[in-house]
């Protein structure tokens, strides 16, 4: 069974780092484009990064661009997003999904995207 699963979301200090990581089972997570989203309480889900398949290319919302690092292990079969000096914005519950990407100049979806149950983030003092 195809599934998606978040994990490494906890409580921060503003400055500080989390890595979050979003496993793969029942198929090939290098074979998508895969989206990272988050949802902060209240807001809409908004995209904060991308990553291609094939070359890997990645992308990032302006919000967390030079802060955030995307990146795969196939050997896992693994996407990670490093977070560094987090802010109280970057607050929420963040979801991986394949096939997903919703970032300015980048725009991926369809209808049989994967979505894991979220991992939350909560950055404070």
């Amino acid at each position: 069974q195809a599934r998606l699963v978040e994990s490494g979301g906890g409580l921060v200090q503003p400055g500080g780092s989390l890595r979050l990581s979003c496993a793969a089972s029942g198929f090939t997570l290098d074979d998508y484009v895969i989206g990272w989203f988050r949802q902060a309480p209240g807001k809409e889900r908004e995209g904060v990064s991308c990553i291609d398949s094939g070359d890997h290319t990645t992308h990032y919302a302006d919000s967390v661009k030079g802060r955030f690092i995307v990146s795969r292990d196939k050997a896992k079969n693994t996407v990670y997003l490093q977070m560094n000096t987090l802010k109280p914005d970057d607050t929420g519950v963040y979801y991986c999904a394949t096939d997903a990407c919703s970032l300015s100049g980048r725009h991926v979806s369809s209808s049989r995207s994967y979505w894991g149950q979220g991992t939350r983030v909560t950055v404070s003092s």
